[in-house]
């Protein structure tokens, strides 16, 4: 019995002294562990006489507990002491502001488009949504586009495909957001002011062309709607648009299936220094095409043109970004180079006021 009080006061001194997990640990081993001193004499317990085992017998099990329920307080203190120390040096002041997130930009098409959004809708316009993907009717037919017309061929537009035997008439991904005009006439017939931005689809690829892009197409339908009412529109869209007070545009004759008479509009610039100038110089630059709504496009849209008129236009907005903020190749537009858009992004609390320069 004096050697395993002197076992007990060995060790738990010893546990006591330890000054870290593998100090303890060797305490462990050597007197618990498979060849440590108090598993011995657990062993040696089969070579005693019963009278010794009972003796001997719980006075080891209650060493064993002892030592047990000691290292079971050691390792806690010692995980205490761990977690003090690592808090004296991890801290965190939980007052602090925290970290500035990271602020995005404003694509210039998304710009772009909020910018003539807010423009038109001071003069006048809403706007129009309709799917990308659309029918063959709605795309050219409702639209006056003949079955030979270029723009119908395969090297032009995106046809969705069809499984074989199927002959319904084909969809196509739109050309144009013209066929969103001919659905907000269906729905709402005359009269009517509509803009129709969106993403349209055309096979062609180069530094001013891409096979995605964004267009606005605008439609003012009334009864005694003319050309000179769609020059002062445009007009006052450029103004505002371009921020120039001195706008001139020019008028040139052209064909569009869809309009009757048609023109190509051209506004004049010069290109002093290689940087674009709006409203002054003796060159002239295309922006848009438009023309009056041809009777049969009315017709189609369930519009009596005996009675209703009006004015249709169409313009890029990707080529408008370009224009006004000086971004030479479309391409960038979509190569998703964050660079790129740091550079030319807008802030996404830099809301377009443009339309409070437009005069009545």
């Amino acid at each position: 019995m004096d050697g395993i009080t002197g076992l007990r006061d060995k060790y738990l001194t010893a546990i006591a002294a330890a000054e870290g997990e593998t100090a303890l640990e060797e305490v462990r081993l050597a007197a618990l562990g498979k060849k440590g001193e108090v598993s011995g004499l657990m062993r040696s317990l089969g070579g005693m006489t019963a009278e010794e085992r009972q003796t001997a017998g719980p006075a080891l099990n209650l060493l064993k507990d002892d030592l047990t329920e000691a290292l079971g307080a050691a390792r806690a203190r010692l995980a205490d002491a761990a977690l003090d120390a690592r808090l004296a040096t991890e801290w965190r002041d939980v007052t602090l502001a925290g970290r500035p997130a990271a602020q995005g930009t404003v694509h210039p098409v998304s710009q772009v488009t909020e910018e003539i959004v807010a423009i038109f809708a001071d003069l006048g316009f809403s706007v129009a949504e309709g799917p990308q993907v659309e029918s063959d009717w709605y795309n050219f037919d409702a639209l006056n586009i003949p079955p030979e017309h270029p723009a119908r061929q395969d090297h032009d537009t995106f046809y969705m495909a069809r499984a074989g035997g199927d002959n319904r008439p084909p969809h196509v991904l739109r050309t144009h957001t013209s066929p969103v005009q001919i659905r907000a006439m269906e729905s709402q017939g005359a009269p009517i002011r509509v803009i129709a931005p969106g993403r349209v689809y055309r096979a062609d690829y180069d530094q001013t062309h891409t096979p995605m892009f964004h267009q606005v197409e605008g439609l003012c339908i009334d009864r005694d709607v003319s050309m000179a009412n769609l020059k002062w529109v445009l007009e006052e869209f450029c103004r505002a648009f371009f921020e120039v007070d001195g706008v001139e545009l020019k008028f040139r004759a052209s064909h569009f299936p869809f309009t009757e008479p048609s023109a190509e509009v051209d506004i004049r610039c010069s290109w002093a220094g290689g940087q674009l100038r709006i409203g002054e110089g003796d060159d002239w630059l295309e922006i848009l095409g438009s023309g009056m709504v041809h009777p049969k496009v009315l017709r189609a849209a369930g519009v009596d043109p005996d009675e209703w008129q009006g004015f249709a236009f169409g313009m890029g907005i990707d080529r408008l970004a370009m224009l006004k903020y000086g971004i030479p190749d479309l391409r960038a537009f979509f190569d998703s180079d964050l660079r790129w858009l740091r550079h030319y992004g807008f802030a996404a609390l830099d809301v377009p006021t443009l339309q409070a320069g437009i005069s009545r």
